[in-house]
């Protein structure tokens, strides 16, 4: 069985906002669809490891924020491979409070919903929820982030805990003397010297040794003590 036939599959890339009285917190998530017209329901998929799992299953509602194609990286990081057990990841972050009280990431989102829980299915690892919409307003105009431009172009990994994860222990191919890779141990991401990190003001052919002290990871914000060669 080739498994990386999945890749074909198409997603985007959204956050998935919820709240437990007034504590508030989001993920990413690629799982994201419309599943009815009339009333409008929308599907999502929520790993049961994760906070906002637990937001959902309490308080019933979730919003969520469909990000534009060029959402830095580092925000990408920080809702999808942060914990908020450990950080209020909407600390500094633009958001809303919507209808039904669940908090609307606002920062680098086209548009967002509003749902309401009407059903869930068990998938094991993961719960799928069932959300009858409740409102629905677009911010900007611009190209929605997918899965595969988010991987194809922006370099970027899916989380342990992302329904479409799939474990890679391959390394890199590297041919005659190409710089050296460098790979995060936290989130995965592979620092190619001949691309480099424009996003952060890496220009491409910077040696991963040349790359300044304070440089971090630009998918999960790890210090370069956390790479090692790939």
């Amino acid at each position: 069985m080739d498994i990386t036939t999945l890749f074909k599959l198409s997603y985007g890339l959204y956050v998935v906002s919820s709240k437990k009285g007034d504590k508030n917190n989001g993920q990413i998530v690629n799982t994201v669809m419309q599943v009815t017209a009339e009333p409008v329901k929308i599907l999502i998929c929520i790993n049961k490891d994760n906070l906002t799992y637990q937001y959902i299953k309490e308080s019933r509602v979730f919003s969520i924020s469909i990000l534009e194609q060029n959402t830095p990286m580092q925000f990408i990081g920080h809702f999808g491979f942060k914990s908020g057990r450990d950080i209020d990841k909407f600390k500094d972050i633009d958001h809303k409070i919507g209808q039904t009280g669940t908090p609307i990431v606002t920062s680098n989102t086209l548009g967002y919903l509003e749902c309401e829980v009407v059903g869930e299915l068990d998938a094991g690892t993961h719960v799928a929820f069932v959300g009858k919409l409740t409102d629905a307003q677009t911010l900007q105009a611009g190209e929605p982030l997918t899965y595969a431009y988010y991987h194809e172009v922006k370099n970027g990994k899916a989380s342990k805990n992302a329904p479409t994860y799939i474990k890679n222990d391959k390394k890199p191919i590297k041919e005659g003397k190409k710089m050296k890779l460098y790979k995060c141990i936290i989130c995965g991401y592979i620092y190619n010297p001949e691309t480099g990190d424009p996003d952060n003001g890496i220009d491409p052919g910077t040696a991963f040794e040349e790359l300044p002290d304070d440089w971090v990871c630009p998918v999960c914000g790890a210090d370069k003590d956390s790479f090692e060669e790939a």
